[in-house]
């Protein structure tokens, strides 16, 4: 499972508006990982790496998708000027 949440937290990174539900995914299974490496007594950096990155990787998803939004919504909301001048070129 670690290594699983390892790989869905590179993903989250390099892969725009998939890196929401990968990271989310890629945290259930870095916490799982790392719960059971505990207690197997094994080393737990490739889960902790994959928590780091899949946090990383969703907190920049919801940037990008808020910035997507916001960009959407301000140029459906802003009204364009008087672009006639173009047209009488």
């Amino acid at each position: 499972m670690a290594v699983a949440g390892l790989v869905l937290g590179i993903v989250s990174l390099i892969i725009p508006y998939i890196n929401c539900p990968a990271g989310i995914v890629g945290i259930i299974l870095s916490v799982m990982g790392m719960k059971q490496l505990k207690a197997e007594n094994k080393p737990t950096g490739i889960a902790t790496a994959g928590l780091v990155l899949s946090i990383v990787g969703t907190v920049l998803g919801f940037i990008i998708i808020l910035c997507t939004i916001g960009i959407i919504v301000s140029a459906a909301v802003i009204q364009p000027n008087n672009y006639n001048w173009l047209y009488n070129l």
